[in-house]
């Protein structure tokens, strides 16, 4: 037997610049996550003793991000003792897989009240400080073929005939679209302003977004991978033989930022929202995990979509909004070709490329995106998808209540 999931809210922090210049550099991991909580606790009077679960994702779960951080930051934010917390890792798809196994728990029965989200305090904690055999290993990644995924984004862009000027062009629009939700207040409803320790703001709304990105300003970007790829073209190469060489077309323009920021969704079932008088916004709808080949490795989310859709025996024209992490503009593209989607549907207020990407954070807050989005233009459905390291792909079909 199996019980509705609810969404009863979702917020997030702002998003900064992840270096030492950014201005969330100066808040700690865990302080990011206990302004949500404390957030969640007073918007919604929450008894804090009925949650059965925080589950956080994180890309780097080590040094100010690790041991167990989800249970000291409830600690911290002074919720209730009883509050057991855990974090996981599943490389980008980190938050939008801890939302997912939440609501699998509580459609289980077993659990009827969990808050899932991420972290990433990507200017204290750099990618890839947690090292590991995905890339670290000489003999592993020899032996696995493990290629960057920029160099994976290059050549989809290469298979798919995506020139500079299309994925620069889809840039642009990402930060269009970002810039104007933000001006409107779109994002109002989600974000949760950051204060340091006495209290004064120090974040209030994204900062990464360039508004006046155009097509030349990307244009004159020199190629990410361009270097990278003298080493590793040649594996991506000897396993897609029908491509004669890959356009390396990506750069820091067309491809997600490095930015700090944490996201928190709180789901709870039917009779655990009754039970506190928690409104649910809206109702996780179905989940999919998959796995394709790990060397392109970006190639996950239209898979891992359509999976996500036939559970719940949904097609795209049941479809109204639809999300995708903007990891590079080329996976972007590639999903909008494969599940044939409308501009005017696809990241509607832009996304990763305008405003960054906090590695474990940034699958909870495609869920506030998407709901925000959805109660604002009265439509009904919404499917979030993300591209995976290890050629995994995520997706998670939504609806508002």
């Amino acid at each position: 037997m199996t019980q509705d999931v609810y969404i009863i809210d979702a917020i997030r922090t702002p998003r900064s610049r992840g270096k030492a210049d950014g201005r969330l550099h100066e808040i700690k991991p865990v302080d990011l996550v206990c302004g949500l909580l404390e957030e969640m606790r007073e918007r919604h009077d929450l008894d804090t003793s009925r949650v059965d679960d925080l589950m956080l994702g994180c890309v780097t779960p080590v040094m100010e991000q690790g041991a167990v951080l989800p249970k000291i930051a409830l600690q911290k934010a002074r919720w209730n003792v009883a509050v057991p917390g855990m974090q996981m890792n599943r490389f980008c798809a980190s938050g939008l897989d801890a939302v997912n196994t939440a609501a699998a728990k509580i459609a289980s029965g077993w659990e009827q009240l969990i808050c899932a989200g991420g972290y990433e305090s990507m200017s204290r904690v750099p990618m890839g400080a947690d090292g590991g055999p995905f890339s670290e290993d000489p003999a592993t990644a020899l032996q696995t073929s493990f290629v960057p995924q920029g160099i994976g984004a290059d050549l989809i862009a290469t298979l798919d005939g995506h020139s500079r000027e299309d994925v620069d062009r889809f840039a642009v629009r990402s930060q269009q679209r970002a810039a104007a939700a933000r001006a409107a207040g779109w994002f109002d409803r989600s974000v949760v302003p950051v204060k340091d320790d006495n209290g004064v703001v120090v974040l209030a709304q994204d900062d990464f977004i360039k508004p006046e990105t155009d097509l030349s300003v990307l244009g004159a970007l020199k190629p990410s991978f361009e270097g990278l790829g003298k080493l590793f073209d040649p594996v991506a190469l000897a396993h897609y033989p029908e491509v004669e060489a890959i356009r390396h077309v990506h750069t820091p323009g067309n491809s997600s930022g490095i930015v700090d920021g944490a996201s928190l969704v709180l789901l709870a079932s039917g009779t655990a929202a009754r039970e506190l008088g928690l409104k649910p916004r809206g109702r996780i709808v179905s989940t999919a995990l998959i796995a394709t080949d790990p060397v392109i490795m970006l190639a996950g989310p239209g898979p891992a979509s359509r999976k996500a859709l036939a559970k719940a025996g949904l097609s795209m024209d049941d479809i109204d909004l639809v999300e995708i992490n903007e990891a590079f503009a080329s996976v972007a593209l590639r999903l909008q070709r494969e599940l044939d989607v409308p501009d005017d549907k696809l990241n509607v207020v832009g996304g990763a490329i305008a405003m960054g990407h906090p590695l474990g954070a940034t699958g909870g807050m495609l869920i506030s995106t998407v709901l925000d989005e959805l109660e604002r233009r009265q439509l009904r459905r919404g499917l979030l998808c993300m591209c995976v390291g290890g050629g995994m792909g995520i997706a998670t079909v939504i609806e508002r209540v």
